[in-house]
């Protein structure tokens, strides 16, 4: 029996020599499966986990108390929505008529906008059509996604909340009727 892809883990480091240690040290500890380990902007390093709740936090408390004092931030998401998942790999595709509004939820940290993203899908009907991680964005991260006005908004405020309530919140917008321009990647 396969066991269940539920949960993800993400731990952020300040030390790229610690981050390769921690990612070892996670690999050994648990039955997980890495979704990105990589050096992010500021000199820091970011690892993604996934896999059972229990096997990620388990690779989690042992990546934490192999950081020591290069740990900035360890966060886990237990029963993550599966499209959160597809967004950080950008292997969403969507049909152009499903970008009546679009929203962004933009946070100080790569680990707290898998959060926001999670809570902004399971808020409202939107289809995520990307999560990215740091890369190129100073450590931050930004949420991307498309639906009806309405379920935008929704998703946004409920995500915003989330960033909001962490100190993590940096910008949030919800643009109806987008111009095609903005998203011609995805369409």
């Amino acid at each position: 029996m396969a066991t269940e892809i539920n949960s993800i883990g993400l731990i952020e480091l300040s030390s790229v020599a610690a981050g390769y240690l921690v990612q070892d040290t996670m690999l050994k500890a648990g039955s997980i499966q890495m979704l990105l380990a990589r050096t992010i902007c500021s000199g820091k390093y970011l690892i993604v986990v996934t896999g059972d709740v229990t096997s990620v936090q388990s690779a989690l408390l042992a990546g934490a108390n192999a950081a020591g004092a290069s740990l900035i931030e360890r966060r886990q998401i237990a029963r993550v929505h599966p499209s959160v998942l597809q967004a950080i790999a950008q292997t969403v595709e969507i049909d152009p008529k499903q970008l009546r509004s679009i929203g962004v939820v933009e946070t100080f940290s790569a680990a707290s906008i898998i959060e926001v993203a999670d809570t902004a899908v399971k808020t409202a009907n939107v289809t995520l059509l990307r999560v990215h991680l740091a890369m190129a964005l100073g450590g931050k991260g930004f949420v991307l996604m498309a639906g009806d006005v309405a379920s935008v908004q929704a998703a946004v405020a409920a995500g915003s909340k989330v960033a909001g309530d962490d100190g993590m919140l940096v910008g949030r917008a919800v643009i109806p009727a987008p111009s095609p321009e903005i998203f011609r990647e995805y369409i």
